[in-house]
């Protein structure tokens, strides 16, 4: 199978840089606009949705494999030493605390969008939605699976998977609308 480029080295030309520097430029990006998104609520039915899940689909569609899980992995060790880079702060307790299965998801679910992205995914509306999907279920199952843990199943499913339904079909179609078209445009000049 065919892989394509990788979208971000489509955006960003890379002639005579050191490959490492623009990795950790692209790293730091990415954890930067994870804690941004983490933290800004936007208004919405039936609970006020974070755009982060928006930002793993955009990293998760841009960069590589090895990159996208590089991002999420030091947005995870941001957090875990303090930085107060997570929806309600930081810290090594965060990363236990009832919400950590989804963050955990975010981890699995940008290595899988990635590796479809990687494929061919990120040039076509439908694959790009499939691809997503996919990695969003990643993130609510891991999420689900850890909270159910904690508060039972049940009541898992009613506070941590329902009210978020409504938020996670806009942020797909969003990321939809926006990536394919991007690539497509790339590959037109």
């Amino acid at each position: 199978m065919k892989i394509n480029r990788i979208l971000i080295n489509e955006i960003i030309a890379q002639r005579g840089v050191n490959t490492y520097l623009v990795n950790l430029f692209l790293v730091l990006i990415g954890t930067v606009l994870l804690a941004i998104s983490a933290k800004v609520q936007v208004p919405f039915w039936p609970v006020p949705m974070t755009m982060q899940t928006f930002v793993v689909f955009l990293i998760g569609m841009t960069y590589s494999v090895r990159l996208s899980f590089l991002t999420l992995l030091a947005y995870l060790i941001e957090g875990a030493i303090g930085i107060p880079v997570f929806a309600a702060g930081g810290g090594i307790m965060y990363l236990m605390g009832p919400t950590a299965g989804y963050l955990y998801g975010m981890l699995i679910a940008v290595i899988v969008i990635s590796y479809f992205a990687n494929h061919g995914y990120g040039s076509s509306y439908i694959k790009s939605a499939l691809a997503l999907i996919l990695g969003s279920f990643f993130i609510f199952a891991i999420g689900i699976l850890y909270l159910g843990s904690i508060i039972g199943y049940s009541k898992a499913l009613q506070a941590g998977l329902i009210p978020f339904i409504p938020s996670e079909i806009f942020k797909i179609a969003l990321a939809v609308a926006i990536i394919p078209t991007i690539q497509n445009y790339i590959k037109l000049k």
